[in-house]
């Protein structure tokens, strides 16, 4: 069979509101349970189901201190305080099937990510549907993980220029290999059709390491509600969700380090029990996330919120999740243990028109609940890895067209004050960043 491939295809027919929304999300971007009707099937036919897309993303940045650590894009390196960089290359790859009845019964998406770096797979995941009461979907593959509304929204559509901290720690690289069960109506005209269940197996590391590091996988779970025109509130769009992640990494060696209290004091205690060996450290996860968009004659204002609550296993460096088991000089290093929270709050405010948008976000995390300030010092057995972290951003938007988007964001950053040598104070560390967009 022959397919005839366009870059000017529309894969889905924006039905209404509700579906604009929906399309900004990695997986609802192919969700067809949002997406049904008549118009989206006479395309799927005339163009052979196929779809080519893709964008790039070219920036240059400048931050306070040469050499500073960031979540913005990666570390600067020693001698350099500003940088041009492609920090985006998306090329990606749609294709659908559809039955005799015009039902879809499989879809299949490949996705890669080019940059001066080199070139990784971001998306290689199908997924199949049932026809029968047209409420499941099963998808496999390497694809977004069902948690939060932050790590699933793309960032081709994102407002701001990175996920949050806490995101890039907990779940870097927003992907993982596994599979997902997805419950939800295809149509979305009554309140219950407009909920959704997304429950799935993963090897837990995702994309950061090369392969599954030991056989215990994660569950993640998310239920939701799809976006809702609220009359109540002036014809508001609402949209909501709860999310649990029960996971862990199986301890190789039999030292585990957790915040604990000695005397009167927190430190980080030293447990070398032979039971640790093989033994399940927890990541888990806990969250719920709200969008509230206004209307406005000329575009909208919308409010974003998301709490996220756990437990999280690392090492004594860092709270992100290792992508690899952490080794050194051959020898198996002890994981750490500690109890974090975190949250961000985005204000979003077109400005007299849908091309131009003020963008604001204030996020924290903090790796170790239990301590802070003085508290946090070597002698007690801790390290930079149990500072928090609050960042206040500041942007704007300018979308000159629908293949082209301009972003200016400049990050405040600031650490608490510790006892740590080099943490008695702020880092400086804040950060600005101007980005072209283009994409078709």
């Amino acid at each position: 069979m022959k397919f005839r491939v366009t870059g000017l295809l529309l894969f889905f027919i924006l039905l209404n509101h509700t579906d604009a929304s929906a399309q900004r999300f990695l997986m609802d971007l192919v969700d067809t349970t949002n997406q049904m009707g008549k118009g989206m099937l006479s395309i799927y036919e005339r163009y052979n189901r196929v779809r080519i897309s893709g964008y790039i993303q070219p920036q240059f940045q400048i931050i306070s201190k040469e050499g500073a650590e960031t979540y913005n894009g990666g570390n600067f390196s020693t001698f350099s305080n500003n940088r041009f960089m492609l920090r985006r290359g998306r090329l990606r790859v749609d294709y659908a099937h559809l039955n005799e009845h015009s039902d879809p019964t499989s879809y299949f998406v490949f996705q890669f990510d080019g940059t001066e770096r080199g070139v990784a797979i971001r998306d290689f995941w199908g997924r199949f549907y049932e026809n029968k009461f047209k409420i499941f979907a099963l998808t496999t593959g390497m694809f977004a993980r069902p948690f939060g509304n932050e790590i699933n929204l793309s960032s081709a559509n994102r407002e701001t220029p990175e996920r949050g901290r806490m995101s890039q720690i907990l779940m870097k690289t927003e992907r993982d290999v596994g599979a997902m069960l997805t419950v939800t109506s295809r149509k979305n005209k009554e309140w219950s059709q407009k909920l959704k269940f997304d429950v799935g197996v993963f090897n837990g590391q995702g994309m950061s390491g090369p392969m599954d590091y030991d056989s215990h996988k994660d569950v993640i779970a998310r239920f939701s509600l799809k976006p809702t025109k609220i009359r109540a509130l002036g014809n508001a769009m609402l949209s909501a969700a709860v999310s649990g992640y029960r996971g862990g990494i199986v301890n190789q060696g039999n030292i585990r380090y957790k915040t604990e209290v000695i005397g009167n004091e927190y430190r980080m205690v030293r447990d070398s029990s032979s039971r640790n060996y093989r033994k399940v450290m927890p990541r888990n996860y806990a969250g719920a996330d709200f969008q509230l968009a206004f209307p406005n004659r000329k575009g909208e204002t919308e409010f974003r919120a998301e709490y996220i609550s756990g437990k999280q296993t690392a090492t004594f460096a860092t709270s992100e999740t290792p992508g690899t088991y952490p080794v050194t000089n051959g020898l198996k290093d002890p994981l750490y243990v500690r109890n974090f929270n975190g949250a961000y709050f985005y204000f979003l405010q077109n400005l007299g028109s849908t091309e131009h948008q003020f963008v604001m976000k204030y996020d924290w995390y903090d790796p170790n609940t239990k301590v802070s300030g003085e508290e946090i010092s070597a002698a007690k057995g801790f390290s930079k890895a149990d500072l928090r972290y609050n960042t206040l951003g500041i942007g704007y938007i300018y979308i000159a067209n629908e293949s082209l988007k301009f972003t200016f964001y400049y990050d405040f950053v600031r650490n608490e004050k510790s006892a740590l040598k080099g943490y008695e104070d702020d880092v400086s560390d804040d950060i600005f960043t101007c980005r072209v967009q283009y994409n078709f």
